[in-house]
């Protein structure tokens, strides 16, 4: 048995998304089927689909879902037909890394999620003319009207959970909120550095306005995005189209330099600034992902009075711990996504992919 359901199909690296129909595998033992409400875009869906990494296209992508269970496969018991649930990563769960409360360090987290396309015994569960696809990306491949999905990649939310609101905390919102807690774990009276004001960054200056640090930089080189950091939680901003930012630093700190940097741009230059503004046993967290190769210097006597430079991997959260804490927040008023956030119907997708593109909107959600 086997379902047809729409699907944003990259048919080559670079080609952009056409919509098309494609069959799905029922769901094998410890997958379900899943009726797509909302999915955001993440910059990892567009790294993919330019072909910059090796996944297998054609190919559907798609990381950040959010929807109703439609079936379950043998042996499931996280979820039931009918429950909300949002979409994250999917882990192995017997690895010393997952039995340690670390799943997003999984052993075999990079093929089951970002450049497999397939489950772990080579099938995938998406067809189209009788070949395989490109799928089970991060466990999900969620730009589709219908998606099966790992068990280990689902969270339950309520049922009148606002899923086109919560779709994004499957990644970027997570991501940036883990650096920040999961990693930095700011003592009173921090300073703290967040480079890139994008979708993970403003989620890092939220995140950050939570906890008891005294000083939250964000540095980008929108204005616009900086008034936005300022709207969410940061006390302080840097347009590094007018300054430099190692200098900016040195003089919001008071020489002082900050205990914790979220770096977010991806930029080798940025980076390396960042670090270079680090207090004494300072944590810089690298979130954002330069081209496969990148090297960054770093002054080894510079780092010796404790300083860090750490990277990053989906926040380094447990989902079913953490996202449910995130949904609170959003409930609350206190994580104010929705400030991120423009909704795009399904069929508009490559839209959204040029208004992300050009920054026009911070985190594009498709809604079904």
């Amino acid at each position: 048995m086997t379902t047809t359901t729409t699907a944003a199909v990259v048919e080559s690296g670079g080609a952009g998304f056409t919509l098309s129909d494609v069959e799905l595998s029922e769901p094998q033992a410890g997958e379900v089927r899943v009726r797509v409400v909302a999915a955001g875009v993440c910059h990892t869906d567009l790294t993919v689909a330019s072909g910059a990494l090796p996944f297998p296209l054609p190919g559907v992508l798609g990381h950040e879902g959010a929807g109703v269970v439609e079936a379950v496969g043998p042996g499931v018991d996280r979820v039931a037909v009918g429950d909300n649930v949002l979409l994250s990563f999917t882990s192995c769960g017997r690895c010393v890394h997952c039995r340690d409360g670390h799943p997003a360090y999984c052993t075999t987290w990079v093929p089951l999620n970002l450049i497999g396309g397939a489950r772990l015994d080579g099938t995938s569960p998406v067809r189209r003319d009788g070949a395989d696809l490109g799928g089970h990306f991060f466990g999900q491949s969620s730009f589709a009207r219908q998606a099966i999905v790992d068990e280990r990649s689902l969270v339950e939310v309520a049922a009148d959970a606002p899923l086109e609101l919560l779709a994004p905390l499957g990644c970027g919102v997570q991501t940036g909120a883990g650096a920040v807690w999961n990693v930095l774990d700011p003592r009173p009276g921090a300073r703290l550095l967040v480079t890139g004001a994008g979708a993970v960054g403003l989620s890092a200056v939220m995140a950050a306005a939570l906890t008891p640090a005294l000083q939250i930089i964000a540095v980008d080189r929108v204005p616009a995005r900086l008034e936005l950091a300022g709207e969410v939680g940061a006390t302080d901003t840097i347009d590094t189209s007018t300054a430099d930012l190692e200098a900016a630093v040195a003089e919001l700190t008071g020489g002082h330099g900050v205990d914790g940097v979220v770096e977010t741009t991806g930029n080798v230059e940025v980076l390396e600034a960042a670090v270079r503004s680090l207090a004494v046993r300072g944590t810089a967290v690298m979130v954002g992902a330069p081209a496969f190769g990148s090297t960054a210097a770093v002054d080894v006597n510079f780092m010796l009075p404790g300083r860090n430079v750490v990277g990053l991997t989906l926040g380094d959260s447990e989902t079913e711990t953490l996202i449910p804490v995130l949904v609170d927040l959003v409930a609350g008023g206190r994580l104010p996504i929705g400030k991120l956030i423009g909704h795009y119907e399904f069929e508009d997708i490559n839209t959204a992919v040029e208004d992300m593109t050009s920054g026009t909107t911070i985190k594009p959600v498709l809604t079904f």
